[in-house]
């Protein structure tokens, strides 16, 4: 058994294992054997390409959170601890 991408009209909509033998087992689309850059949401040319999507920007919540761990880690490394004991009592 191989992983196959199912790819239509150029991109990567879904991945399969199959044995590559008989006739495809999806009639509107092709069934191209993969590499490991087939990726689903990535595109085939002859090869295929993937680029990670852009991480989506921060929430103010998010932003926030961070904004009050950091102020956390460094009041207690003021008052003496290292880094490395502050990232294992809070997972800082």
């Amino acid at each position: 058994m191989t992983d196959y991408a199912v790819v239509k009209n150029g991109v990567v909509e879904n991945m399969i294992v199959w044995d590559g033998q008989g006739e495809s087992p999806v009639s509107d689309a092709n069934v191209i054997e993969a590499t490991v850059d087939a990726r689903i949401g990535g595109t085939y040319d002859g090869a295929f390409h993937f680029v990670e999507p852009p991480r989506p920007e921060p929430t103010a919540a998010e932003v926030a959170r961070q904004a009050k761990l950091d102020s956390v880690k460094s009041k207690l490394e003021a008052l003496g601890l290292t880094s490395e004991e502050v990232q294992e009592a809070f997972g800082l």
